[in-house]
């Protein structure tokens, strides 16, 4: 009995030890070059892979970017704006005490000119009215679309006003976010040239950078953005001018 046990126990460790290797093949899969093959393919999917996510990444930084950007330059904007209003409400407030004043020395004041003062006042008031209308339907009420045509209307009625630049600006900004790129590229234009002075100048050579990215001309970009960080250096648009052209290099 106990000889059949152990004949027994021999019989199937013998099949185990032949049938042991079995799985290892299964494993291995093949010969080398088919093993190497695979390999390559799994080396190639990871590789495919990272470049996808880094594809995602820098569209993300991107967009990053441009929604920094516009923070920063609207908040310039907003702050000269009340600058300038302070300013000009001041300039208004001299203009009216003059006009009533009356030195015992001086030549007591035609009705035609205080009432040329007047109007002159006048005019001022309804042009920086018409000027925050068209501003607070972006900031306030958000209709874009019905502030294009308000800014137009100021730039057309007012061509020279003190705030011909911003308004220009506003235009372009409120054309480029609609990806209306020719004439965003026109009304910037105008900003720069014929602006030069104006706060709004540097700010328009970065979004001229940008058409010039987004409509595939990166080395018309790199310029604008160049121009922007020598001209204008050490100020929010150089910030953000370096920022791009960063993102142009990488």
């Amino acid at each position: 009995m106990k000889r059949a046990v152990l004949i027994t126990a021999m019989f199937f460790g013998a099949g185990a030890a032949v049938a042991a290797p079995a799985p290892v093949e299964d494993l291995a899969g093949g010969s080398g070059d088919d093993r190497l093959a695979r390999l390559e393919r799994i080396v190639k999917s990871r590789q495919q892979s990272e470049i996808d996510m880094q594809r995602r990444l820098d569209t993300l930084q991107q967009e990053v970017l441009d929604l920094r950007g516009l923070t920063e330059q609207q908040n310039y904007q907003i702050e000269q704006m009340q600058q300038r209003q302070r300013q000009l409400y001041d300039e208004i407030a001299n203009l009216s005490s003059k006009a009533t004043a009356t030195p015992a020395a001086s030549v007591p004041a035609t009705p035609a000119a205080v009432a040329a003062t007047a109007n002159a006042a006048a005019s001022s008031l309804s042009e920086t009215a018409s000027y925050e209308s068209a501003v607070n339907l972006v900031l306030k009420e958000r209709k874009y679309d019905d502030a294009i045509p308000a800014f137009r209307a100021f730039i057309k009625q007012y061509p020279d006003s003190v705030y011909a630049a911003n308004a220009n600006y506003w235009l372009g900004q409120l054309l480029f976010n609609k990806s209306e790129f020719a004439e965003a590229k026109q009304v910037f234009n105008t900003v720069v040239t014929r602006f030069s002075d104006s706060n709004k100048r540097g700010d328009s050579l970065v979004k001229l950078g940008m058409i010039a990215e987004k409509t595939g001309d990166k080395a018309g970009a790199t310029q604008y953005y160049q121009q922007v960080v020598k001209d204008y250096a050490n100020s929010a648009a150089a910030r953000i001018a370096q920022q791009q052209l960063a993102a142009i290099k990488a």
